[in-house]
C-alpha cells in the first residue's frame, strides 16, 4: 500500500510544492496501474512492463555536467568526462525541472545506494513518471518499514524528462541535460527518457563520495562461492558483467556497482539493469526468466499485439534493457555484501580479435590494464554508436569517475597488495579475426575458463608468455579448445594477426602516455611491447 504522507519532511524541504497528489513510496502494483493508465507502458505476457524511451536509447555522456562549486572544485577531474556548469546555470535548470514537477502528480521513492549500513547513501527520487519511479524502486535498495520511520534523504534526484534545456540560456550542449552537484548531492535530469541516467548519476556521486571515506568504488559485478571466495568482474557495458556473474554455482552479490571497504565488497544497488538483446534461455537462463516476471521493466524491447516479446529484434536499439530486483535471480545473496575478493577479473570485448580469452596479470600489469580499461564500445550503449568501436575507458568506468583515474587506481593497488588477489584479463570479444570477420568468443568457453580460474585449477597450469603483451596465457584448460587459447592460430593468416597486434599494442601505449607520470616506471613498463 502506498504511503501518501511524507516519511521525513515534505517536498517543501527541496523547494517543491506540487499541485497534484504526492505519492510517497508507491508499491510496484500501484506504479503498474498508473503507468498503464497514463499510456506510458504496456504489459507483456508473463508480467513485465514494457516501455519505450524514444530518441534516447542510451546514455548521453556529452550532455552530463558537474557543477563547478567551492566544495568540490579542487578534486574534480575537469574535462570531457566532467564538463563544468556554473551554479547559476544549474539553478536555472533546477528551476525548470521544479516548475514541471509542480504541475501535477509526483512519485517519491526513498531508497538507499549501498548495502553497507555504514557507507550507504539515502537517495530520494522525485519524478512525474510512474515507470521511472518503478525503475528507481527496482534499482536502488528499498528501506524496511523500520528504516523508513527515521529516513532522512541525503541525495536528491529531480527527474522531468520532458523538460528541455535552452543551450544558449542554460549553457548546455543540447536540450538534454544531466547535472550533478557534488556537495549538495543533487541531480537534475531533463530531455531524456532513458532511465539509466538515474542510476548512473547516483553511481557517479558515490564514486566521488566514497574515496573521501577510504572506500574503493568499482564498476564491477561480484559473486561469492560456497567457501566464501569472492570474485569481482570489472567491465564496461556489454562485456559480460551481468551474464558472467549470474553463475548458478555461486551466489550473486550484484551485477554492476560495488564498493570495497574494510569489511569486504558491498553492492550499491538492489536490482540489475541488464542488456536484453538476443538473450538466450540456454546461455542466460536466470536473466531470461526475468523477462517473463512481474516487476521487471523492459526498455525498448519489441513486443507484438498479443504481448509476446522478441528479444532478438534490434529495430529500436541494440541497447534493449531490463531492470529487475536482484532477488529475481534465484542464487542472489540477500545481504548484498561479502568478504574481500580472492579473484579480480578485467572483462574486455576486444573488437580486434587479438587478446586471448584469458590471461593472468602481474600486479604491475593489473595496474596498467586497469588504467587502460580497454574494450569495444558496443552498439546502442551510447547515442551514435552503431557498431563496436575500440575504446579506452580508465578504470573500466571513466564516464562515472568525478576524480582523476589515478585516485581509483591507487586504491585498487592498495587493495591488491593488502589481500593478495589474483588478477585475470578475460576477453569476451572476438576470436578468429576482428569484428566483421571473426566470431564472438563462445560464452561456454568463457564460463569454463572462469570456473577454472575461480576453482584454483589454473594455479599450477602451464603458461606461455604472450610475446607482445607480456601476460601469462594458459596453454591448456580442460573443457576448452586449445586453439582458442592462442589467438594468432585462430586467424586465417598469422601475418595479419601480427600487424593488428602491433597496431593494438601501439594504441595501448599511446593511450597510457597520459597516465605514465602518475603510474610510475614499473607500471608503464608492464604494458605491451612496441617495436
Amino acid at each position: 500500500m502506498a504511503i501518501t504522507t511524507p516519511v521525513e519532511g515534505g517536498l517543501g524541504d527541496h523547494g517543491l510544492d506540487p499541485r497534484g497528489e504526492i505519492v510517497w513510496q508507491p508499491s510496484t502494483s500501484q506504479l503498474y496501474v498508473h503507468s498503464l493508465r497514463a499510456g506510458t507502458a504496456t504489459l507483456a505476457e508473463g508480467g513485465p512492463l514494457v516501455v519505450d524511451t524514444g530518441a534516447h536509447t542510451g546514455r548521453s555522456p556529452d550532455d552530463r555536467f558537474v557543477v563547478r562549486e567551492p566544495g568540490s572544485e579542487e578534486r574534480i577531474a575537469w574535462g570531457d568526462v566532467n564538463k563544468p556548469i556554473e551554479e547559476e546555470q544549474f539553478e536555472g535548470l533546477r528551476g525548470k525541472v521544479v516548475e514541471r514537477l509542480e504541475q501535477g502528480d509526483v512519485y517519491v521513492v526513498n531508497a538507499f545506494a549501498g548495502a553497507d549500513p555504514e557507507r550507504r547513501l539515502a537517495v530520494r527520487v522525485v519524478t512525474y513518471s510512474a515507470w521511472h519511479a518503478l525503475f528507481a524502486k527496482t534499482l536502488f535498495i528499498e528501506p524496511t518499514d523500520e528504516e523508513l520511520e527515521s529516513y532522512v534523504p541525503q541525495a536528491l534526484v529531480l527527474h522531468a524528462p520532458d523538460v528541455r534545456a535552452d543551450p544558449e540560456e542554460d549553457g548546455t550542449r543540447s536540450e538534454t541535460f544531466v547535472c550533478l552537484h557534488p556537495t549538495r548531492l543533487e541531480v537534475v535530469i531533463g530531455g531524456t527518457e532513458y532511465a539509466g541516467e538515474i542510476k548512473k548519476s547516483i553511481f557517479t556521486l558515490m564514486n566521488d563520495r566514497l574515496p573521501l571515506e577510504g572506500v574503493f568504488p568499482m564498476h564491477c559485478s561480484a559473486n561469492v562461492g560456497a567457501d566464501g571466495d569472492v570474485a569481482i568482474f570489472f567491465g564496461l557495458s556489454g562485456t559480460g558483467k551481468t551474464t558472467l556473474s549470474a553463475d548458478p554455482e555461486r551466489r550473486l552479490i550484484g551485477d554492476d556497482e560495488h564498493g570495497w571497504g574494510g569489511a569486504g565488497v558491498f553492492n550499491f544497488e538492489g536490482g540489475c539493469y541488464a542488456k536484453m538483446i538476443r538473450l538466450s534461455p540456454e546461455a542466460e537462463p536466470e536473466i531470461f526468466r526475468t523477462t517473463h516476471t512481474f516487476g521487471t521493466v523492459l526498455e525498448n524491447v519489441v513486443m507484438d499485439e498479443r504481448g509476446g516479446l522478441d528479444l532478438d529484434d534490434d529495430s529500436k536499439t541494440e541497447n534493449t534493457r531490463g531492470a529487475y530486483k536482484l532477488e529475481q535471480i534465484a542464487n542472489a545473496l540477500p545481504e548484498k555484501r561479502a568478504g574481500h575478493p580472492r579473484t579480480v577479473v578485467f572483462l574486455t570485448a576486444d573488437a580486434f580479435g587479438i587478446l586471448p580469452p584469458i590471461a593472468r596479470l602481474s600486479p604491475e600489469q593489473a595496474m596498467f590494464y586497469f588504467l587502460s580499461g580497454f574494450t569495444a564500445k558496443l552498439a546502442g550503449t551510447e547515442i551514435g554508436v552503431k557498431e563496436p568501436q575500440p575504446t579506452f575507458s580508465a578504470c573500466f568506468g571513466a564516464p562515472f569517475l568525478p576524480q582523476h583515474p589515478a585516485v581509483y587506481a591507487r586504491m585498487l593497488g592498495e587493495k591488491l597488495d593488502e589481500h593478495g588477489s589474483t588478477v585475470w584479463l578475460v576477453n569476451t570479444g572476438w576470436t578468429g579475426g576482428p569484428y566483421g570477420e571473426g566470431e564472438r568468443m563462445p560464452i561456454a568457453a568463457t564460463r569454463a575458463l572462469l570456473a577454472a580460474a575461480l576453482s584454483g585449477e589454473l594455479d599450477d597450469a602451464e603458461y606461455r608468455e604472450d610475446p607482445v603483451f607480456g601476460f601469462q596465457v594458459p596453454v591448456s584448460v580442460s573443457g576448452v579448445d586449445d586453439r582458442l587459447l592462442d589467438p594468432r592460430g585462430t586467424w586465417r593468416h598469422g601475418a595479419d594477426y601480427d600487424r593488428k597486434a602491433a597496431e593494438l599494442a601501439g594504441l595501448f601505449r599511446e593511450n597510457f602516455a597520459r597516465f605514465a607520470g602518475a603510474a610510475g616506471d614499473a607500471v608503464a613498463a608492464a604494458g605491451p611491447r612496441v617495436a
